[in-house]
């Protein structure tokens, strides 16, 4: 009894020919993989570099200290 595969061979053959002829990086190959790679590291090197800049305009400026009154 043999197993069923996965994917039609045509299928196969078609993915393989695909990925094979690319001139793109290896990682930025799939569909989804532009998302993955490039789109959230992008994401969250923006909003690091937003908090460290509010960070400093707001110790620079003395906002949001806490006040020790008498």
């Amino acid at each position: 009894m043999t197993e069923v595969p996965f994917l039609p061979r045509e299928r196969l053959f078609k993915q393989q020919h695909y990925f094979q002829n690319l001139t793109k990086h290896t990682y930025l190959k799939g569909r989804y993989d532009v998302i993955t790679s490039v789109a959230i590291p992008l994401a969250l090197a923006a909003s690091s570099m937003f908090m460290i800049g509010r960070g400093v305009y707001n110790m620079s400026h003395g906002v949001g200290k806490k006040w020790l009154g008498p």
